[in-house]
């Protein structure tokens, strides 16, 4: 509701001014907010994560526990099964090390293997074989001849080397901090010392259960702790500058490493395993060969038990706690619960016993004792319990367990028969082990990550050790002080920031699909911009939007305009505009170029939005061409002069009157700004956002995007999740096919390899990646055979792909970046976009197979396994048409009981007769039949739905080849769509993509095969052959030729009212002007026309020298009733000039005592250079009308109130700026109330005079609220304000090295086709040739195929089939087997293959974008107001790099 009254109070704002205060208020244009929902969501996965941390973690390390207690050399259990026991913890320590092994074996066979260093190969294998004595020494030996208090707490010394380390290097932020290892050596010694101490009082007081020599046991423990600190060494060392060459090369080769040393950490395992326990040990308790066999079958479960339950337990503790380390709850869900996994472990053990002691020996009250040798009585609760289990071990009904824990607690000082206090010591030692351990990894607690980090930016090694899960993800996080020691980033862990370039085409979009993009451009702009609002994004954008064919001739007078496209898209632009600032444009300028016009416009927020308008008759024209066009401009010509940075001169000075930038404060405009700080920025973090020309994003998809990018540096480019937009039957089938596409064979691409495809619609690229050789440069091919033409131009964005693929580069996919496109509505659109869009798949797919075995050298995510998958599925869809006809054999052969051999020749006869319909038929007839055949194979297809589902309930049993199919394929689909909540509701679609299988999937093959010689685009073709525009009140239109003489003369009504005005006041001064002419004219003086008259002979003489033939009639009468255009246009010129003359020294000067301000004028004219005069083509003068309207009285009135509070918005001084927008609205109305109307625009001499009257009004608003401080950089802000409302749009002119630049990318590249009749029929001849070779290789496959079938159908199943059993659904087994023929059981399973392969990667890419998604939403931008002392911050933006403009750049 109060969203309606704030629309509504708007509207009559406009109302006041307008008769016509409606507007357009596209979808998503209302402000972004953070979704209660969303937060809602990311609190509760944090505490699901940090619960499944604590609970793996105390799973893992209780069981390892257990595990040790059960070869206890003192345990109750006999030897055959100790030794068992024994063998289960050995293959705990190896398990790790066996993953680590498999994964860079898998790493460096499918993906890349460098050799490493044999220095830093000897130096790891020597760490690790330490590490692996150490850990093997402690577990496998010292740790069985503890009890399980002990053992819970004496791996906590592991942490004393990585606190040495800290002392040693002085890794800490701050001086004091040196505090925490300090403390944590100290801990950690004492409780080493308090261990020695309670093992001496055990064998003093003579203690129960005790193994001989415990004192040389602890000292093993020590040094077997020492030993497996060693394992964490890299963190606080690379942390460090010590070796730091060793490391960044140990990172080249860090997989070819962990081959070897995970190998020799196994070998050392086994090594002191069967050392101890062959030739160590006592000779009782030696292994036996034959034991093993041995071993009861309780013995064997609980064994592998306790085993896949620590190994499993410890894999999932390590994989939470990456996750949780990725969703940026650190604090809450990783250091927390993993701190807490030793305490926990204690307090569930200690549950346990005292629980279920009870049940264990029920008698276990307290007991008096004798001993008369000693001649003393005792008085402990334990003794005569732990006596007691002893009994219990051979009693099969007693927990193994828990007997094993009990009993091992009574070895402890509980049972000491003199006192139990020596029991404290055991307790403290435990206190001080966990927080030396705590205090020695402090730094976890304070880390902040990026939005998305790799594992290996969070962690020193990607091996856990499973033996000390929770110490060994404490030690393993890496210290934050690594960065700040490298420079890697600043002190406040900010990344790097990255420009990043919208680029997007547009080909004849409707005004509807204009309005999208800019909308989401719009967008972009305001999340960006808005001082208030604080940001953890980092980054710069520009827009640029090219069109094609953007301009026409008129027909009688051969006169270039811009065309209704580019007509619309401005009225989009100033729409848009209008809604989200209630305004209008501010800064608009009009460039002639090489290649047709550019339209340059500030947005709100002071970032650039350029339109590029093409004209085909100078520059090539579809989409490929027009990225060749930016991309040369924006990586290479911008690049260039970022490497060869060039001084600006104050006469060509870029910037203009209107320096746009926050709050009104003064810097180069945007875009040389942006280019400025390219000179700080990698081409690998500038980015290239590719994008149709109707597609609709917000931010939030962009950032994810460049989240992949950042995260890998050798992602080239990523792509989102397409939805397509429309209605009707064929949106329908198109939304189910690409949610189909996205959620199953674009995610296994992702995971398995690399995405093959990343859409032209919404894809962003790397600026290196595009750069790379063989990749623009071959981008620039021009197609000459009849291959190329389909590759090439028939699926530009998929050979852009396969190029990045080629050089290395991975292409990836993320499902959480939506991006909403328009799509084909009407069958014929659908069928000729797929026709393009089948072939090039193909041949950019062969392509990729043809060179897999150099792209698997070159890329390190494609493997040769990717490649056979890919053939697989290249040969499923070469195998479509066949295997879609036997479905429609099937199909025939369930509705209408037609046997098998006959339903297969009637299925074949319809794709046959349309194949041979395509050859000699035209396109649109093809499409029409396809419709028609379309429809009838819809019906067939419902009919066979039904019908299998009635053979099913007929035969009592799903479990048939046809039933399983559609069973398991509904249920997959469906569980696919669970797991995407948001988009779940498409599964409605489904029946629909069902029936439509066989028009999809048979009658498309066949008319883009037949079709291939065709190579139109196929879509959003326009039947305008060239464009008339209305000549409205033209009185002479005439082509004159003398001698060397052209001349076109036209003489408008206006123009012809306007010259018999002026003879009439010249004739007779007293008598008023006649009332023919518009109002504009009517105050424009003679002396202004005469200047109009100078200006236009200075165009015509600059154009004769540029040696191009113009109108000299049309220039010096057509430009008289444009009189006021000039005058504006001198004004703005002049305030340029004059706002260029010092541009930087006055607006960035913050010192408010400066009294500087009281001499700017902005109407002292006298000083300045005059302007040069730019000349204008024909159309330039009416697209510079349409954007002239914003100097209406009207217009004014609204710009004048925006402008003022947009400046004055984050200054906390509401009560002025409302104020200032009263009396100055109440100024601008004195000033023009009488002289115009609401809706004529002010000519030059009433812009002057408004703008004085407004700054003096400002003036004295300002001097009279008497502010304390600020008050001349106010008066300047709202002067800005002023001038920035009554600028006129601005004619520039291109600068020559620009100019230079078109002109020789165009001449190398772009120059218009035109192939001559002769290469034209050869082209033609080879794509015909070409498509039947296409054509003839795919009949042949599916024909043989299609004959296997037929003839196994014709033998019959009784002869050759395979016995499947049959069950009824109560279990029973049917006494008939079901016969199924090899080949159809061969597809079916292959096909069912692929989709469980698929669906695995789908399960495991969900997991990870959902981990992106809610470490995102908690990076978010942050939509609240910033603090007033934050307000210099917001000034800052626009320069966020500290760029300063230096005497040698000017």
């Amino acid at each position: 509701m109060e969203e309606l009254k704030q629309r509504g109070r708007k509207r009559e704002g406009r109302h006041r001014d307008t008769w016509d205060p409606f507007q357009l208020n596209p979808i998503g244009a209302e402000k972004e907010k953070k979704r209660t929902l969303f937060r809602i969501l990311q609190n509760l996965v944090a505490v699901i994560v940090g619960l499944l941390v604590l609970v793996s973690g105390v799973m893992s390390k209780g069981s390892l526990l257990v595990l040790i207690t059960l070869t206890s050399p003192v345990s109750l259990r006999n030897n055959v099964d100790k030794q068992f026991y024994t063998l289960m913890l050995m293959c705990v320590l190896v398990m790790p090390n066996l993953l680590m092994f498999l994964k860079s074996l898998w790493k460096c066979v499918f993906k890349s293997y460098v050799a490493p260093n044999p220095r830093t190969l000897g130096i790891m294998c020597g760490i690790e074989s330490l590490v692996a004595v150490g850990t093997a020494i402690l577990v496998l030996i010292v740790m069985p001849k503890l009890d399980i208090l002990t053992n819970l707490c004496i791996p906590g010394g592991i942490c004393i080397l990585s606190a040495v380390f800290q002392i040693a290097f002085r890794l800490q932020t701050q001086s004091w901090m040196i505090l925490y290892p300090i403390c944590s050596l100290i801990l950690v010694l004492s409780g080493y010392v308090l261990l020695a101490v309670d093992y001496y009082v055990r064998q003093s007081s003579y203690v129960p259960g005790q193994v001989v020599g415990s004192y040389i046991y602890v000292g093993i423990a020590i040094f077997a702790s020492l030993l497996v600190s060693l394992n964490w060494w890299e963190n606080p060392f690379q942390a460090s500058t010590n070796i730091q060459e060793m490391l960044s090369e140990l990172d080249t080769f860090r997989d070819a490493i962990y081959l070897f040393t995970s190998l020799i950490r196994i070998a050392l395992t086994l090594g002191v395993y069967f050392l101890y326990n062959c030739l160590i040990v006592e000779a009782d308790a030696r292994i036996n060969w034959d034991a093993f066999t041995k071993a009861s079958k309780g013995t064997v479960e609980i064994g592998l038990g306790v085993f896949f339950l620590q190994a499993f337990c410890s894999a999932a503790c390590h994989w939470f706690g990456v996750v949780a380390c990725k969703i940026h709850s650190m604090t809450f869900a990783f250091a927390l619960p993993v701190s807490l996994t030793g305490p926990a472990t204690l307090i569930l053990g200690m549950i346990l016993f005292l629980t279920q002691a009870e049940s264990l020996v029920p008698s276990s009250q307290a007991t008096y004792l004798y001993i008369p040798s000693e001649n003393f009585t005792i008085k402990t609760p334990f003794w005569t319990f732990c006596h007691e289990l002893e009994t219990l071990k051979d009693v099969n009904t007693t927990p193994v367990v828990m007997l094993e824990i009990s009993y091992s607690i009574c070895k402890t000082s509980l049972n000491n028969p003199n006192a139990m206090w020596p029991f404290s010591m055991l307790a403290l030692e435990g206190v001080c082990m966990w927080l030396g351990l705590v205090s020695c990894t402090y730094y976890v607690w304070k880390i902040k990550v990026q939005r998305i980090e790799r594992t290996s930016q969070l962690f020193v090694r990607r091996l856990y050790e499973s033996a000390f899960i929770d110490l060994s993800m404490l030690l393993n996080t890496k210290m934050k002080a690594v960065r700040t020691a490298n420079k890697e980033s600043s002190g406040n862990d900010e990344v790097e920031n990255c420009v990043i370039y919208l680029c997007a085409t547009m080909w004849h979009e409707t005004y509807d699909e204009m309005l999208k993009i800019m909308t989401s451009m719009f967008r972009l702009d305001r999340y960006r911009g808005d001082p208030k609002e604080e940001h953890k994004d980092c980054f710069d954008f520009e827009c640029h939007i090219y069109v094609d064919d953007g301009f026409m001739l008129e027909k009688d007078t051969e006169t270039k305009l811009v065309n209704s496209y580019v007509c619309d898209l401005i009225q989009v632009v100033m729409e848009v505009y209008r809604v989200f600032t209630n305004k209008e444009p501010d800064e608009v300028s009009i460039i002639e170029t090489p290649y047709g016009g550019r339209l340059v416009i500030v947005m709100p927020e002071g970032n650039m939005l350029y339109i590029h308008i093409k004209d085909k008759q100078l520059i090539r024209n579809k989409k490929r061409w027009s990225q060749i066009m930016y991309l040369y401009y924006l990586l290479g010509w911008k690049g260039y002069n970022v490497k060869n940075p060039q001084k600006i001169t104050r006469q060509n000075n870029p910037s203009r009157a209107s320096l746009i930038s926050l709050d009104g404060e003064s810097y180069l405009l945007p875009s040389y700004d942006n280019d400025s700080k390219r000179r700080h920025i990698s081409d690998d973090n500038t980015y290239i956002m590719a994008l149709d020309g109707d597609t609709d994003f917000h931010p939030a998809a962009l950032i994810l995007l460049v989240d992949r990018l950042r995260m890998y540096d050798t992602v080239g480019a990523a792509c989102g999740r397409i939805h397509p937009t429309g209605m009707g039957p064929m949106v329908w089938y198109q939304k189910f096919e690409y949610a189909v596409g996205h959620w199953l064979q674009k995610t296994a691409e992702h995971v398995f390899g690399s995405v093959l495809c990343s859409p032209g619609c919404f894809s962003l690229f790397r600026g290196s990646a595009l750069m790379d050789d063989n990749v623009l440069k071959r981008y620039t091919t021009k197609a000459t055979r009849a291959s190329e033409y389909v590759q090439y131009d028939q699926g530009e964005d998929r050979w852009l792909c396969t190029l990045l693929l080629q050089q290395g580069w991975r292409v990836e996919y993320n499902a959480a970046s939506d991006a909403f496109t328009n799509s084909p509505q009407e069958f014929k659109e659908f069928y000729n976009q797929r026709r393009r869009w089948g072939p090039s798949t193909l041949a950019n797919t062969l392509d990729l197979l043809h060179s897999g075995k150099d792209t698997v050298k070159r890329n390190t995510s494609i493997s040769i396994l990717y490649i056979l998958y890919q053939t697989f599925t290249v040969a499923s869809s070469i195998l479509g048409p066949a295997s879609v006809t036997l479905m429609v054999a099937g199909a025939f052969q369930f509705v209408f009981g037609i046997e098998g051999t006959l339903s297969i020749i009637i299925a074949v006869v319809p794709p046959a007769v349309y194949m041979l319909i395509c050859f000699v038929a035209k396109p649109n007839f093809q499409i029409t039949i396809a419709a028609i055949l379309s429809v009838i194979y819809a019906f067939l297809m419902t009919a066979s739905f039904f019908s299998i589902i009635g053979d099913m309930v007929k035969q009592g049993t799903f479990i048939t080849p046809t039933g399983l199919f559609l069973v398991s394929g509904a249920i997959l689909y469906m569980v696919t769509a669970i797991l995407h909540p948001q988009e779940c509701t498409l599964i409605i679609y489904g029946l629909m993509y069902f029936i439509c299988i066989p028009s999809g999937y048979l009658l498309l093959t066949i008319y883009s095969l037949v079709n291939m010689h065709i190579v139109s685009w196929g879509t959003r073709e326009s039947n305008k052959a060239k464009e008339q525009k209305k000549h409205v009140g033209v009185v002479c239109n005439r082509d004159c030729r003398m001698c060397c003489w052209d001349v076109k003369i036209q003489v408008t009504q206006e123009t012809e009212n306007l010259v018999l005005q002026q003879i009439q006041q010249a004739v007779n001064p007293n008598t008023p002007a006649a009332k023919t002419e518009p109002e504009e004219a009517k105050a424009e003086s003679t002396h202004e026309v005469q200047d109009s008259l100078d200006a236009n002979k200075h165009i015509l003489d600059y154009k004769e020298e540029m040696s191009r033939k113009k109108d000299y009639s049309k220039e010096n009468l057509n430009k008289d009733n444009e009189e006021k255009d000039s005058c504006s246009d001198k004004s703005g010129s002049s305030k340029s000039c004059e706002k260029k003359a010092d541009p930087f020294y006055e607006d960035t000067d913050y010192d408010e005592d400066d009294d500087d301000d009281d001499d700017y004028d902005y109407n002292d004219f006298d000083t300045l250079e005059p302007k040069e005069v730019v000349p204008e083509s024909d159309w330039v003068e009416p697209v510079k009308k349409e954007f002239l309207k914003k100097l209406t009285y009207a217009n004014l009135k609204r710009n004048l109130q925006e402008q003022i509070r947009y400046t004055l918005r984050n200054k906390n001084q509401e009560d002025l700026c409302e104020e200032l927008v009263s009396i100055l609205t109440d100024t601008l109305n004195e000033e023009l109330r009488d002289k115009v109307g609401p809706e004529d625009v002010l000519n030059v001499s009433q812009l002057e005079e408004l703008q004085y009257a407004l700054n003096e009004a400002a003036r004295r608003i300002v001097k009279s609220n008497r502010i304390e401080n600020g008050a001349q950089r106010l008066e300047r802000r709202v002067k800005r304000a002023i001038e920035r409302t009554l600028v006129a749009p601005q004619v520039e002119k291109l600068s020559e090295d620009e100019h230079d630049f078109w002109n020789k990318l165009i001449e190398r590249y772009l120059l218009p086709i035109q192939d001559d009749k002769a290469h034209l029929e050869e082209v033609t001849r080879e794509l015909k040739s070409l498509r039947n070779k296409g054509v003839f290789l795919y009949f042949i496959i599916n024909v043989l195929w299609i004959v296997a079938t037929f003839f196994l159908q014709a033998i019959g199943t009784d002869v050759l089939s395979i016995n499947i059993p049959k069950y009824y659904p109560n279990g029973t087994l049917a006494p008939d087997p079901l016969r199924v023929e090899p080949l159809s059981l061969m597809f079916l399973l292959s096909f069912a293959l692929l989709l469980i392969i698929q669906f695995l990667a789908m399960l495991y890419h969900r997991v990870y974008t959902l981990i992106h998604v809610v470490s995102y939403r908690s990076t978010e931008k942050d939509y609240k107001e910033k603090d007033e002392e934050d307000e210099e911050e917001g000034l800052v933006f626009g320069n966020p790099l500290n760029l300063t403009v230096t005497a040698d750049d000017l």
